[in-house]
């Protein structure tokens, strides 16, 4: 197994451990992806995979169709994707993924978060080069299917690593690779559960229990604010 998978299974961040916080970010990039690339599923591919996530999900088709629908309103105010970054307690790197409406209200919140946790906001830039951007696929796993040979397969495709976990198969690629990986994937029939973007750390920092709680605690206030997608660190587990 490679950096992704233990980076994955590393993680000490809780994703979305709530069913409205799930569908509020699935909500909000369904009307990105909308304003983006319109409504129709048939030619808007990003827009399928969101649908799709939002079955996984359990969230109400209605809910879905409202999303795409408010998308589409003329009134309907655009949200911007904006990327925040600083340093944490302890010197940990911290990117903050947001969708917002108001800007100006998101990064007071964010600098309150940082300030209030005994951490610092720092310029586009400053943390970025941390990381490196994948998207990750999940996709249901097909009977009698060959990891290596599937992986052989998917190398022209941009992808560098792919492994089973709990019936399902995890796909990370390029960041560029997105729209090829995803038109791949369905042209050969496979159910793509969902996508998403994450950055990994190219290095990481350890903390003592005590620290790591300290900081969880930066990372609770981030994820309890509606205008954040995704949350991203340098912790080492």
């Amino acid at each position: 197994m490679g950096r992704a998978f233990e980076y994955r299974k590393a993680r000490k961040m809780k994703r979305w451990g709530t069913m409205a916080k799930t569908f509020t970010k699935i909500g909000k990039d369904i009307t990105i992806a909308v304003k983006a690339g319109g409504p129709d599923l048939e030619t808007n591919p990003r827009l399928r995979v969101l649908v799709q996530m939002s079955k996984a999900a359990n969230m109400p088709k209605e809910n879905v169709e409202r999303a795409i629908k408010k998308a589409t309103a003329k009134d309907q105010a655009d949200y911007k994707e904006v990327v925040y970054e600083g340093y944490g307690p302890f010197g940990i790197a911290v990117l903050v993924e947001t969708a917002t409406d108001n800007p100006t209200r998101t990064v007071a919140n964010v600098r309150s978060y940082f300030n209030r946790f005994n951490g610092s906001l720092g310029t586009s830039g400053s943390v970025d080069f941390m990381f490196e951007r994948k998207c990750v696929f999940k996709i249901r796993e097909k009977e009698g299917i060959d990891l290596d040979d599937f992986e052989l397969d998917l190398i022209d495709y941009g992808v560098d690593e792919v492994f089973a976990e709990d019936g399902e198969i995890i796909i990370y690629a390029e960041f560029s690779a997105y729209g090829n990986l995803q038109k791949y994937l369905e042209d050969n029939g496979f159910e793509v559960l969902s996508c998403d973007f994450e950055r990994i750390p190219l290095d990481v920092k350890e903390l003592t229990e005590a620290q790591t709680e300290e900081f969880e605690k930066l990372l609770a206030k981030l994820e309890e604010d509606e205008d954040v997608q995704n949350v991203f660190h340098n912790i080492k587990s």
